[in-house]
């Protein structure tokens, strides 16, 4: 063809052929509509995509021949190019799909090479679809990842050329036989998260070509079968999060090109095989959360980058060459049972070395310090002694310090204040001397600050308020004098301070009106009386000021201003007077206060008591009621009530708020009928109606004229800024709200607002709160029937909440103490709807919206502020372990978390004794949760599971 155009072109350019010419001109002008013209596809393929279009049955696919004609231009379409004669690859991705029945018509495609239908919502693979794209010998790969496929694996007959099967995030379910052996190219297996069951497979293609073998989060049991090493091309094998027992194979050893193997969160046993130490190409190695023994294998990490091995029984020693390879980055041996000193010699690539919780000795390795890549640093909990070496202030990009619970001592080393990218400093519970230095309030980035149960002396830096993304300070347990600087009520970020168990003296300045976690001036030497400013303090959940010499009445903002105050403990002072009321849920502690009285035993005081006392009491009284009218008229005045003087001096009631609003958001006849706005005002008018306080909202019981009993949640505009610049945005994203449908989620049922806030029926729940019934109940009505059922119902809300298609709903706060139970084994997740009509970041109370309540908030906020759905997997883990263990979330200072982790190797020291002891099966059950737990309350976000595996490895512990 170009030969022949040369030669036209020649006689052309010299005038030899005025035909020529003129056709070779024709020619250059045509020919570039001629890719045009045999860029169409052929009929066949034209009419099945056609077909295909007319199938689907979303939204999200735009495919329209009236609009493109070129199916090869439709969005996730892809035709062989350069001609686009044939479809090639169909990437459906994300389309919503629903029904399979389009996929048949898909195999008309015999020159399809990629089908891709992940994240929809389809729930079988057609056998037609099996039978028909089985024979097509050009089809390479098929991922069907993140549907709801159930049911057992299919048979894949046929299937010559198929090198990739994507089946994660499904439910398949079932054992696996020889559905795959058919298969000679399949180079890729993925069924990672189903509920696959039996044990590992080994038929895994004729040819023994595999390279990537994912079977992670199923409820595999058994050993580890050594036919997996027969497929010498693994590249990758991860078998994390079954039920694996017994030991690792030694011939794993042979697996030359294996880059990554993961074995972690199963019951494994026996030494880790000295043959991995072999293999060259290994990278990255992950055994975590087993229970391996024996020693560390030397020379494991001459050629890895990753190595996991935390959460075992390893014992022994740090092998000296261990941290020193070059392409070592991260290194976890944290909980387990090593000895020795740390060795010296430590890889400049270093980003993440964690050792804590073993029984390591001698100092902490500076020789081969500074580390610059070095971002996190952990080895609390061990027997280090020595001193902080000074070189750690030169590792420039530490985020992350934490040698808490040693035995160094020594003064804090001014060079801390270098580390400028530092966010969490923990250095508590050692023997640490000298002053704080003030070059560590230089840290711009710190969000934790621990230096707890140490021997520091001297007076708080006054320039601790340089640390203005400080979240957590905890100077508490050392030997700190002088008084609290004044500067401390300009650290807008700090949620909890803790101060107590020093000999701090003096007034006690305005405090940051963010704190929200908790105020601890504990055992000190404050005296006079409780400051009025601590009223500022509405998010405050815990205030102790126990053990110091506080002088004076109770004051009653306590009781009535601080609304958030769940534990006030106020023992070993010289209060006096009358206890105020308190809310049921308030936990009050005045012992030690000999001249305290109980407002309990006020109303039987013999007459014979002194008439001045009543005469007095009734006089207080009496001011109190002025007093009280005048601020409610003020208030009242304040949001533009109209309010009658001549009414409030003879005595009349102060008209309720207007109600500007309402809505029915339910479609429910029952609810439609029996909802009245006007009998929920009343209601919610009286505080005796208040039947649950979290931490965003009251809630209140109102019953209807029908006899009906509801509950009836306020939201304070002031309180909570909405997504919306008008009230119209609130009503919209309620209503949209109102329409989803989950029996463990409370749903709105109908609204109105008043001019300062907004009022949300749902359902009543008559047994209370998941804490009460678990912490507070003397009936012991929660047995494990009841827990399980809990914990399922409770997993199947937050799964529908996280599947939502608007994007994810996520919970603000997510505890025991705001799921309710309809019974004992029907509960409902509270406070769903915050996310979707809140704006956290313009939140009065500040960071509050994201920290949550104390126990359940996960490890990683201090480095982001952001809800995540990995944040809300943590908090359901907790609230597990407390289905499981019996324990509240926090006991004596303890987080539960940490207090399973640390006995991890002690199950039935876990286990609630009267639950577990019942039968076999139920402590299997316990056990089987018990797993499901730990995965939720990883240290490290990405590894916990989504919601939907949590739920179906739950139901799997049946």
């Amino acid at each position: 063809m170009f030969a022949w155009l040369s030669s036209q072109l020649r006689m052309a350019r010299y005038g030899h052929n005025h035909r020529t010419s003129l056709f070779f001109y024709f020619f250059l002008f045509c020919y570039p509509l001629i890719p045009m013209a045999l860029s169409e596809l052929s009929s066949t393929q034209n009419t099945t995509m056609i077909n295909i279009s007319k199938s689907l049955n979303s939204s999200s696919v735009s495919w329209n021949i009236h609009s493109e004609p070129n199916p090869c231009l439709w969005k996730g379409v892809k035709c062989k190019p350069p001609t686009n004669s044939s479809v090639t690859q169909l990437s459906l991705s994300k389309f919503s799909l629903s029904s399979s029945d389009f996929l048949p018509i898909v195999c008309q495609l015999e020159s399809l090479e990629i089908l891709d239908v992940s994240v929809n919502h389809l729930t079988t693979i057609p056998p037609k679809f099996l039978t028909a794209c089985g024979n097509i010998d050009g089809l390479k790969q098929l991922n069907f990842s993140f549907n709801n496929l159930g049911g057992s694996l299919p048979d894949f007959v046929g299937f010559a050329g198929l090198e990739s099967l994507d089946l994660s995030r499904n439910h398949l379910s079932g054992g696996i036989g020889s559905e795959l052996d058919g298969l000679v190219r399949l180079r890729i297996f993925n069924i990672s998260f189903n509920r696959f069951s039996g044990t590992i497979p080994t038929l895994l293609g004729k040819s023994m070509v595999l390279e990537e073998l994912q079977l992670s989060v199923n409820t595999f049991q058994g050993i580890i079968p050594v036919k997996i090493a027969d497929y010498r091309n693994l590249t990758l094998i991860d078998l994390s999060t079954n039920y694996l027992s017994g030991s690792v194979p030694e011939n794993f050893g042979e697996l030359s090109k294996l880059k990554v193997l993961i074995l972690s969160s199963n019951n494994l046993t026996g030494k880790i095989p000295d043959s991995l130490s072999n293999i060259t190409s290994l990278t990255r190695f992950a055994a975590n959360l087993n229970n391996f023994g024996g020693a560390v294998p030397v020379g494991i990490t001459k050629h890895l980058k990753n190595l996991d091995l935390s959460y075992n029984r390893l014992s022994g020693s740090i092998p000296s060459d261990l941290l020193s390879p070059l392409d070592l980055t991260t290194v976890d041996l944290s909980n387990n049972l090593l000895q020795g000193s740390i060795p010296t010699a430590l890889s400049q690539g270093l980003v993440r070395l964690r050792l804590g919780s073993n029984s390591l000795v001698g100092m902490v390795p500076s020789a081969s310090l500074p580390l610059q890549n070095l971002v996190y640093l952990e080895m609390e909990n061990n027997e280090l002694n020595g001193s902080i070496p000074p070189e750690l202030g030169s590792c420039s990009n530490l985020t992350l310090l934490n040698l808490a619970e040693n035995r160094l001592s020594g003064a804090l080393p001014v060079e801390l204040g270098n580390l400028s990218n530092l966010q969490v400093l923990k250095l508590q519970s050692n023997s640490l001397s000298g002053v704080i230095p003030t070059e560590i309030t230089e840290l711009a980035k710190l969000s934790v600050l621990n230096i707890s149960g140490n021997a520091l002396t001297g007076s708080i830096p006054t320039t601790i308020s340089n640390l203005q993304s400080l979240i957590n300070m905890n100077l508490e347990g050392n030997n700190l004098t002088g008084s609290i600087p004044n500067t401390i009520a300009s650290m807008d970020s700090l949620l909890e301070l803790q101060l107590g168990h020093n000999s701090l003296s003096g007034d006690i300045p305005m405090m940051p009106i963010s704190l929200q976690i908790a105020l601890n001036l504990s055992s000190n030497l404050f005296e006079g009386p409780i400051p009025n400013h601590l009223s500022r303090l509405s998010g405050l959940e815990i205030l102790d000021l126990s053990n110091n010499k506080f002088s004076g009445e109770i004051p009653s903002f306590l009781s009535n201003q601080m609304e958030a105050l769940t534990q006030l403990i106020l023992s070993n002072n010289q209060l006096t007077g009358v206890i105020p009321h308190f809310n049921s849920w308030v936990l009050v502690n005045t012992t030690g206060n000999k001249d305290l009285i109980n407002d309990t035993t006020t109303s039987s005081v013999k007459k014979g008591n002194s008439k001045a006392l009543i005469i007095a009491l009734a006089a207080v009284a009496g001011a109190v009621a002025i007093v009280a009218i005048t601020i409610l008229a003020v208030s009242l005045s304040r949001h533009s009530y109209r309010v009658n003087d001549d009414q409030v001096e003879s005595g009349e009631d102060v008209p309720l708020p207007e109600v500007r609003q309402g809505s029915l958001l339910t479609a429910n006849a029952i609810h439609r009928s029996s909802i009245d706005f006007s009998t929920a005002m009343e209601a919610v008018s009286d505080p005796a109606n208040i039947e649950l306080k979290t931490k965003f909202s009251t809630y209140y019981k109102a019953t209807m004229p029908s006899g009906s009993s509801y509950f009836v949640k306020k939201l304070n505009w002031s309180d909570k800024i909405f997504q919306l610049g008008s009230h119209d945005r609130f009503e919209n994203d309620l209503q949209i709200f109102g329409k989803l449908s989950n029996s463990n989620v409370m749903t709105p049922l109908a609204y109105f607002t008043t001019v300062d806030s907004a009022y949300l029926f749902y359902e009543f729940a008559p047994k209370g709160t998941l804490f009460d019934a678990l912490h507070c109940s003397s009936d012991n009505a929660m047995d494990w029937a009841s827990r399980y059922s809990s914990a399922v119902g409770v997993a199947q809300g937050l799964a529908f909440l996280h599947g939502c298609t608007s994007g994810p709903i996520l919970l603000l706060d997510l505890s025991s103490r705001s799921i309710l139970l309809k019974s004992h084994k029907e509960p409902l997740i509270g406070d769903a709807e915050l996310c979707k009509v809140i704006d956290p970041s313009k939140s009065t109370g500040s960071l509050s919206t994201v920290a949550g309540s104390v126990g359940y908030i996960p490890p990683e906020y201090a480095y982001t502020m952001r809800v995540t759905v990995a944040g809300n997997i943590y908090s359901f883990g907790v609230i597990l372990l407390e289905l499981l263990t019996g324990r509240p979330a926090v006991s004596e200072g303890i987080e539960l978390a940490n207090w399973v982790l640390s006995n991890s190797g002690q199950q039935d020291k876990i286990l609630d004794l009267t639950i577990s002891r019942t039968s076999s099966a139920v402590r299997s059950q316990m056990l089987a949760v018990l797993k499901v737990a730990l995965g939720c309350v990883s240290v490290s976000p990405e590894a916990r599971p989504r919601m939907k595996s949590v739920l179906r490895m739950l139901l799997n512990a049946r």
